[in-house]
């Protein structure tokens, strides 16, 4: 499921959004980084959530969604082709926005009383 809903947004968001930019992958890592953070706190803040859904969330719903592989490999292709700049943003805001929206996902659980 998390294969197909990572091709999906990558398909819708490469019919509006042009160009060299990876901006599909780029919107799937940091919405994946989110959710993974947002499961997890689940799992670890409510009992009521089993090993079984933990598994398929973080590591199913989630090891499908989001595309590390193909981040990387979209970075090679960058830097061989030239594309420093490219290059330099894509990897240093996915990993800073992957980071900080784990971190948010993981505080939205947190800051519900």
């Amino acid at each position: 499921m998390g294969s197909m809903l990572r091709y999906l947004i990558g398909l819708g968001i490469s019919r509006v959004q042009t160009g060299i930019f990876p901006y599909g992958t780029f919107a799937v890592n940091i919405t994946g980084c989110f959710l993974i953070g947002l499961f997890y706190a689940l799992a670890w803040r409510h009992s009521w959530m089993s090993a079984e859904w933990r598994i398929f969330l973080i590591t199913g719903l989630c090891g499908g969604y989001t595309t590390f592989s193909s981040f990387s490999l979209e970075s090679i292709d960058l830097l061989s082709n030239g594309r420093y700049l490219s290059f330099g943003l894509y990897v240093g805001l996915s990993i800073f926005l992957g980071l900080l929206a784990t971190l948010a996902g993981y505080y939205v659980i947190f800051s519900w009383r």
